[in-house]
């Protein structure tokens, strides 16, 4: 076997994990898109029900000052985790059952709360980053400009606030990466959150061209989505979930015999 060659860890239950996660074509991108359309459609008013049922959750808690958006971002994980059971009980040929949404509750919530507050606390310290950088080049045209170029200082400062910006964004990028697997390695493979993150990282970068065509293609649905009064967006953010779990499959498993029609994730 070549020294660059994926390994394959055990069986947990009816999928091997291939680990570093597989490069695929660029055209995987739109692959992942129509797959989570057919998981989608296997069962639509299910899909319907639990995106709604969940942004309710969420509203709920979030009204709680502070700690109500401090839980939302933790449990996160745990939500998506419930979705990708669903996701894996759909492809074997099973039901979307609102049960499937706890599924990251009864298994391995600590280390999904773990993944939520590692993103969390990378969220803040960009966030961090961001002001100070702001603070810092726009109290300093400030206090340097006479009041003649105060008006040549406040152009100055919306300039360095789009490049804030741009260098804020620039450094989501990488910590998007290392989330977007990260919940589904986890509940799926009992992956540690560390190494779950950083499997994914590396998987997202690999799969460069392949996330480029995701991305564009999502721009028009979103739009198209926007249009019957946002109302799309109950069947998009459905097959958007569903697409994480279909890029998955594709980039990190191989099924792994007997296959079992109902996984269970008691």
């Amino acid at each position: 076997m070549s020294a660059h060659a994926p390994t394959v860890t055990e069986p947990t239950p009816d999928l091997r994990l291939v680990l570093p996660g597989r490069g695929t074509p660029a055209s995987s991108g739109w692959g992942w898109l129509a797959g989570g359309w057919r998981l989608f459609v296997r069962a639509p008013l299910m899909w319907i029900i639990s995106i709604i049922l969940v942004l309710v959750c969420i509203i709920a808690v979030s009204l709680v000052p502070f700690l109500g958006q401090i839980a939302v971002n933790l449990l996160q994980p745990v939500i998506y985790a419930g979705f990708m059971v669903a996701c894996h009980s759909l492809e074997r040929g099973g039901d979307f059952e609102l049960d499937h949404l706890l599924g990251g509750f009864k298994k391995s919530f600590g280390n999904l709360v773990v993944v939520g507050l590692l993103f969390l606390v990378g969220e803040i310290v960009i966030l961090l980053m961001f002001v100070a950088f702001i603070a810092m080049t726009v109290g300093t045209a400030f206090l340097m400009s006479g009041q003649e170029e105060m008006m040549g200082a406040i152009m100055a400062a919306g300039l360095t606030l789009s490049l804030g910006v741009l260098i804020m964004l620039a450094l989501l990028v990488p910590l998007v990466a290392a989330y977007w697997f990260a919940p589904v390695l986890v509940i799926m493979h009992d992956m540690q959150p560390l190494d779950a993150m950083k499997a994914s990282f590396f998987a997202c970068f690999s799969n460069f061209f392949a996330f480029l065509v995701y991305g564009i293609v999502l721009i028009p649905l979103s739009i198209l989505a926007m249009i019957p009064f946002g109302l799309g967006f109950l069947v998009l953010v459905p097959m958007a979930i569903a697409s994480v779990y279909v890029s998955y499959r594709e980039i990190f498993t191989e099924d792994a015999a007997p296959v079992p029609a109902k996984p269970t994730f008691a």
